[in-house]
């Protein structure tokens, strides 16, 4: 069940620019972080306030299917909009990981399941350790798991 409803382009344009790139490419395009070399994903949530469509490339930190997504803003004291996005609606979601995206339904971490994606996390993308030492908050981490067709 794909997301619907009207989507509004990230303000930052990076932002905007990486997601128009990586859709239009199938995800060959686009699909690393600025010039860091490592992978992103596209995430697709919907505004819980205002139920428009909002897109965010985010680090892909994948395991057997399943996708951890870190709420870190950079290590900034709030968190992210998709967070509070996904709090409201956990199944209003969607992965691009490649030419196309899937629905998902996302899940809050905690405890030693935390602990165990909170490393692939770091592993992944080395920065998260820093932004969680730079913030009193801590990172939230949800998984998101496909949600399979019936039949």
């Amino acid at each position: 069940m794909a997301l619907s409803g009207r989507y509004i382009p990230s303000p930052t344009e990076w932002v905007r620019d990486q997601v128009a790139d990586y859709e239009a490419s199938g995800g060959r395009e686009a699909n690393t972080l600025l010039d860091t070399g490592l992978t992103v994903i596209v995430m697709t949530t919907k505004g819980n306030k205002t139920g428009t469509i909002r897109k965010s490339p985010l680090m892909r930190v994948e395991f057997e299917g399943e996708y951890a997504l870190v709420a870190s803003k950079g290590g900034s004291p709030q968190h992210p909009e998709w967070y509070y996005n996904l709090l409201a609606d956990p199944s209003a979601l969607m992965i691009q990981d490649g030419p196309e995206a899937k629905d998902f339904v996302a899940r809050e971490l905690s405890g030693d399941e935390k602990a165990l994606w909170w490393d692939r996390a770091v592993a992944a993308y080395p920065p998260y350790a820093e932004y969680q030492e730079a913030t009193e908050r801590v990172i939230p981490l949800l998984l998101a798991t496909e949600i399979l067709a019936a039949g």
